[in-house]
């Protein structure tokens, strides 16, 4: 495949016109309609809707882009090994991350980032679902979880700490439960699939409760919004809940019986990819950003 050829079909991607992606390059329109267009034939696929003034990518052109823009930052940082030193982070940064944690603690420190790399652009997908980062061709995908496959590379962003919580209200009406067993009279809420709780005994045993929710939803901020509404008792992320613990809109409990929990907020990459510039200053921002002890975690007294 001819990266003459991908960087044109990028360049028109990106400036939404074969006439101006020729003229970027130092083409004619005619040119580079006819290049492209034998790249089309090539790959057996339309990459563009085209009118007289605009280039729109299609479906099989949006699934494409992607993995075209990694081969070309690819191509670039092996080149730029050649020259030794440090390359400038540049290009298109694809990054995965869960949503609610996303919104909350990397968005609201982007502008400090792309002020100090102003080369690069930001492609950031939220969901959280685990996607794949070869098949979608992500630079780094940010996850809490336990890390079990050894194809990407992992490096620890942030402490992943729970606890359980509830409002004032909630616990004035329902009363405070003070053991793990006494949950199954009590409103539960849950986030996704999490409803397997475990708690550290009076003695270091692992005290494993399975609840029963009365409320289940899919995304850590609408469950924190639902405990502090007066809804029932939930496992919060202190990353999600660490303010309204603070204001006291949420309160610990069963604080006597703390959660295990073995997770931590992870940035990872496939291993089989260089370890492009843009990857690496942006895993440094979220190391210095995070590590070793969150701001938001400052002050806590239930982590005391």
């Amino acid at each position: 495949m001819d990266f003459d050829d991908l960087a044109l079909f990028v360049r028109i991607a990106q400036l939404g016109s074969i006439s101006a992606a020729a003229r970027d390059r130092g083409m004619t329109p005619a040119g580079a309609s006819a290049r492209l267009a034998s790249f089309e034939k090539h790959l057996g696929t339309r990459l563009f809707h085209r009118t007289t003034r605009m280039a729109t990518l299609s479906e099989d052109g949006q699934a494409f882009l992607p993995h075209a823009e990694h081969l070309i930052d690819a191509s670039k940082v092996a080149r730029e090994a050649l020259g030794g030193g440090q390359a400038v982070p540049r290009g298109t940064l694809r990054v995965a991350a869960p949503s609610s944690f996303a919104r909350m603690h990397i968005v609201p420190g982007l502008a400090a980032f792309v002020q100090r790399y102003p080369d690069l652009r930001i492609d950031m997908r939220l969901s959280d679902r685990v996607v794949d980062l070869v098949e979608g061709a992500f630079d780094v995908a940010v996850r809490y979880a336990d890390l079990g496959d050894s194809s990407f590379v992992a490096r620890r962003i942030a402490p992943d700490r729970r606890v359980l919580v509830a409002s004032p209200d909630y616990l004035e009406r329902c009363g405070r439960p003070r053991r793990p067993a006494d949950l199954d009279a009590h409103d539960c809420l849950v986030v996704g699939t999490l409803d397997l709780w475990s708690f550290r005994g009076a003695a270091g045993e692992s005290i494993e409760k399975r609840v029963a929710p009365t409320l289940r939803i899919d995304d850590g901020e609408a469950v924190r919004d639902a405990a502090c509404a007066g809804l029932g008792i939930a496992l919060m992320a202190t990353w999600c809940a660490a303010n309204e613990l603070r204001t006291g809109s949420l309160v610990p409990v069963l604080a006597e019986y703390p959660l295990i929990s073995t997770q931590t907020l992870w940035a990872l990459y496939p291993s089989s990819r260089e370890l492009a510039p843009k990857v690496r200053v942006f895993i440094d921002w979220l190391v210095e950003r995070f590590w070793p002890e969150p701001y938001w975690d400052e002050g806590l007294d239930i982590l005391s």
